[in-house]
């Protein structure tokens, strides 16, 4: 099983996340606003924000834990939707989920996803 965590800017989640939604299989989607910076460090961003004298720049961080057949297509449609081609398009991290455990009926590995 694989973890999918990508960083995308606020404008890009509604297409994303409705060609995520798209992907038959797909078990769910986390969202959570979030705010930081790049190398940059914000200065040119247009969105910025300033938090006790730190720029920072809103984001949108996504994460979605898959089987390993489906991380290219997941990947794949993050990285189509989520692109304007400008400093600050995001991030997509993968990295390998060693357990799951559902809370409501106590199933392990891919039977809790």
């Amino acid at each position: 099983m694989k973890e999918i965590k990508a960083i995308i800017r606020p404008a890009k989640l509604l297409e994303v996340t409705e060609e995520l939604h798209a992907i038959d299989g797909l078990p769910g989607v986390t969202v959570s606003e979030i705010k930081g910076f790049g190398k940059s460090r914000a200065q040119n961003a247009q969105d910025k924000i300033v938090y006790e004298m730190v720029e920072l720049v809103p984001r949108i961080q996504l994460e979605v834990v898959v089987d390993e057949d489906m991380v290219e297509k997941v990947v794949s449609v993050i990285r189509k939707h989520a692109h304007t081609g400008t400093a600050g398009d995001g991030k997509i991290f993968v990295s390998t989920v060693d357990d799951i455990i559902k809370i409501r009926t106590n199933e392990r590995g891919r039977a809790a996803i």
